[in-house]
């Protein structure tokens, strides 16, 4: 078993809190990942758990043993850096087992894991080239093979894609996640890309300020985000915002006047609302389409493209100026500072109140 318990995480540096108060659970065999913009704190989180930073306030349990003071051997944990951290001088069978070596492991047992995991990551033929001899991929594998071979209760990984390009990146995110099925173990991931937290995680921590501000499955997210910050950071390309004000109140919709010109009436599902109210209107790319002129609820003028065979990411701008992104089909052929009228999907918008707080709405695909 490896569930991990924070509960009321601090840290500070020099007076400024970094982390503030964080509670979160992580279950047996969980991939979680920690999101959010540069600065967030999801780093600094990692190596609190991992024990590379002191904790200013707050515990860390590790089924039930108390790790907060722990030195990182003790923690029964292994990282994979950003940077590999390899020993340059040491073979990849070397650099795999030395941690093991170090623990006076029989050299019999030594052999049977490095052979193991050399099979699971393919590393198989490339047991006695040294670091420099490997591509940025191997690398990243041999760096993942030393953590497996300790056969630690929690994975910790930071950032570890950031360094490959973007052909790579797509291929180890699939290698991971192909290896989290197998191992069967709990890792934490920590990245800033989105994309590789909708597609690797189980559950999705969501940092901004040294605070969570969602947790949940990716599709939860995406479909049922918290606040403005969730809907605007989860999702490729962004979700569109529109400001607007509720005009009309029935028991199961409300109107909406949008600042950009025109209106659009939602599915209620019981919100406390009121007549006035200030409100934002959330509209992703893909719920988003071209009507006929004089058909659709907004006037938009078209900004430039971008062209990606199977689908046009459209970028418009509103007559307020408020920017929106159209997924559509990719022969799409408007041009720059063209006029469209587009059509929103009201069983798929999302609505915010003045605090940027999400307002429950009934018809909203399910996650």
């Amino acid at each position: 078993m490896a569930d991990l318990k924070i509960r009321n995480l601090q840290k500070g540096f020099d007076g400024q809190a970094i982390i503030q108060g964080i509670d979160l659970d992580i279950r047996d065999r969980e991939f979680v990942v920690f999101v959010g913009p540069s600065g967030c704190g999801k780093s600094t989180l990692l190596r609190l758990i991992a024990g590379l930073e002191d904790v200013t306030h707050g515990s860390i349990e590790l089924d039930g043993r108390d790790i907060t003071q722990a030195s990182p051997a003790k923690r029964d944990l292994a990282m994979v850096f950003q940077t590999y951290a390899l020993y340059p001088h040491m073979t990849v069978r070397k650099n795999m087992s030395f941690a093991l070596d170090l623990a006076g492991v029989p050299k019999a047992e030594v052999d049977r894991k490095i052979k193991d995991t050399a099979h699971i990551l393919g590393l198989d033929q490339l047991l006695e080239r040294k670091p420099r001899q490997l591509s940025g991929g191997q690398r990243q594998r041999v760096a993942i093979g030393r953590a497996i071979v300790r056969n630690p209760k929690v994975f910790l990984f930071d950032e570890p894609l950031s360094n490959l390009d973007a052909a790579l990146r797509v291929q180890m995110r699939l290698e991971l996640a192909r290896l989290h099925q197998e191992l069967k173990a709990t890792m934490i991931y920590v990245t800033h890309d989105q994309v590789e937290a909708m597609t690797l995680a189980d559950k999705v921590v969501v940092l901004n300020g040294g605070r969570v501000e969602q947790v949940g499955s990716p599709l939860e997210l995406y479909h049922h985000p918290a606040n403005l910050f969730v809907a605007g950071f989860l999702g490729t390309p962004k979700m569109g915002f529109l400001k607007g004000r509720v005009t009309q109140l029935g028991a199961a919709s409300c109107t909406l006047e949008l600042d950009a010109g025109g209106s659009i009436t939602l599915p209620r599902s019981g919100a406390t609302l009121a007549i006035g109210s200030p409100v934002t209107l959330g509209v992703r790319p893909e719920h988003l389409s071209v009507a006929e002129p004089g058909q659709g609820c907004l006037s938009v003028t078209t900004d430039v493209s971008e062209r990606l065979g199977s689908d046009t990411f459209c970028h418009v701008r509103t007559r307020s100026g408020e920017p929106l992104t159209l997924r559509i089909r990719g022969d799409f052929t408007r041009g720059y500072g063209q006029c469209l009228d587009l059509a929103l999907d009201p069983a798929h918008c999302h609505l915010f109140d003045e605090r940027g707080l999400a307002i429950g709405l009934a018809l909203r695909q399910a996650a």
